[in-house]
């Protein structure tokens, strides 16, 4: 029971914190982006990776200041920032969205901040690509869902896969698995700095960004027209631009500047391209990965609570289900078998989008970390129902008839004679869905949750390490994993001896 009061304990207590907002004298103004998409956007700061920085970081806080408010940044997969919009889970989207006929449909945009083009990308060898009429017929690399994508899919025989992370594609270019990326040009300029690459700007697709705000919210869209039309007034937004090394022609016109398009002193990408460029020894290479443990340890005590929380409920509704569907009636069998195969047989990842994006249109609202824990425990319990009606299969129907002719009811022989056995004989496939369980939480960062996998996702994508970084995270899930299994056999040599 101690452990059971822990679990609960630790559940509570990370969900307290993951969720609890800390007031403030200024209203919040919640900024939505993903700071795994990297630089020059949002990413961890290499110096201090528990700060996010970018050039949207300086506007969104400069924004909150000129509106009376303080900017909190909310992490979101790229995919789901527009979804999570219109669920209300921020104010506002700000992470290079671009100003598109389906999101239109769906929200409302700020007057543009940006003005971008897109820029190919080749390795310094390729001769046979030079300019965007050479990719037909070649594999072109893109994230999805940008502008890019759609002006490669408007090619005739291009090869598109499509990426959920910008720094990915370039590393599959650098290993030969594409022949070229197309990317918007800040992207290209932060990742696409290697001798080994060449960049062609593509200039005759010129495009805006601007901040995506929610049909319903018209007096905000208002108030960050009136805050944005100050900052270009003033040159704020040009400032921003040079010290990240961005400014543009594209940009220079829409904010009327005629002066020769510049960027004198690129201090944030001279500091970034420093600490990309910083050959770092073994010893301080482990040094790097100390001071980064605490992120990661932060990341695994989400994934602990989460995990531990649906677990608790993928057991309790398994059992539910395995006993109904054993001892139950034809009208309760049905569906309950209907409910198993209906889960077991769709992928988990739809059922959190329905969930989490899907239950809010028809009123039920969850917030973030009990939208994952419901998930993740309906989806297991599917799974725990069929270990537990194998348990509960496995008593000698002998014990049942012992059961009545001592007098005990229906009810009875299956709390006192039935459950207990089938729970001990059960014990190690709960265990190992249970650990099964750990590792499939990373899939929740898809709604906003920010996991042990997540953090190692930004971490990675930042200092450019996916090795490292792998293993410390692969160890921190085997270490927590290794309990959980000693605690399962611990159960088992102390139920093998209780009296049932």
């Amino acid at each position: 029971m101690k452990v059971i009061a822990y679990l609960f304990l630790v559940v509570f207590l990370v969900a307290g914190s993951a969720f609890g907002q800390t007031k403030s004298a200024m209203p919040v103004m919640n900024w939505a982006g993903d700071a795994e998409g990297g630089a020059p956007y949002q990413l961890p700061d290499p110096r201090n990776p528990s700060k996010i920085i970018g050039f949207e970081v300086d506007i969104a806080e400069e924004l909150a200041k000129r509106m009376g408010r303080t900017a909190n940044f909310v992490q979101n997969q790229w995919d789901g920032l527009v979804p999570g919009l219109e669920r209300s889970e921020y104010d506002m989207v700000i992470a290079g969205l671009e100003i598109t006929p389906e999101r239109l449909a769906k929200i409302n945009f700020s007057t543009p901040y940006y003005y971008s083009t897109l820029s190919l990308t080749v390795r310094q060898d390729e001769t046979r690509i030079r300019k965007a009429e050479d990719l037909t017929g070649h594999r072109v690399g893109t994230l999805k869902a940008t502008l890019a994508q759609r002006y490669l899919n408007e090619m005739v025989n291009v090869d598109v896969p499509t990426y959920d992370n910008q720094l990915h594609p370039y590393l599959d270019l650098m290993l030969g698995r594409l022949d070229a990326v197309v990317l918007d040009t800040p992207i290209a300029l932060y990742y696409a700095y290697s001798p080994q690459m060449r960049n062609v700007e593509l200039t005759s697709v010129k495009f805006p960004i601007a901040i995506g705000i929610r049909k319903s919210d018209t007096a905000l869209l208002a108030e960050v027209n009136t805050a944005l039309e100050s900052m270009k007034a003033d040159g704020t937004l040009k400032s921003i631009y040079q010290q990240w090394g961005m400014y543009n022609s594209a940009t220079a016109d829409y904010l009327g500047d005629r002066q020769p398009v510049t960027n004198p002193n690129p201090i944030r990408y001279e500091e970034y391209l420093q600490a990309q460029k910083t050959q770092r020894t073994f010893i301080e290479r482990l040094e790097q990965y100390w001071s980064l443990l605490p992120l990661l340890l932060r990341g695994a005590a989400m994934t602990i609570a989460l995990s531990c929380a649906a677990m608790l409920l993928a057991v309790s509704l398994g059992l539910g289900l395995a006993v109904a569907r054993a001892y139950g009636t034809r009208l309760i069998v049905w569906p309950v078998v209907a409910f198993i195969e209906i889960i077991r047989g769709t992928p988990l990842l739809i059922q959190l989008f329905i969930i989490f994006y899907g239950l809010p249109t028809i009123g039920i609202r969850l917030s973030p970390f009990w939208a994952a824990v419901i998930g993740l425990g309906v989806n297991y319990s599917a799974y725990e129902a069929e270990n537990y009606r194998a348990g509960i299969q496995s008593i000698p129907r002998g014990h049942h008839d012992a059961a009545t002719a001592l007098g005990l009811t229906r009810l009875q022989t299956i709390r006192k004679i039935v459950l207990p056995q089938a729970i001990r004989l059960v014990i190690p496939p709960v265990t190992n869905d249970f650990i099964a369980l750990l590792k499939d939480s990373s899939l929740v960062s898809v709604i906003t949750m920010v996991e042990l996998t997540k953090v190692y996702g930004e971490l990675a994508s930042t200092y450019f390490d996916y090795i490292g970084l792998g293993l410390l995270t692969a160890a921190i899930y085997f270490v927590m994993g290794l309990p959980i299994a000693r605690f399962s056999r611990f159960l088992e040599t102390r139920m093998a001896y209780m009296k049932v």
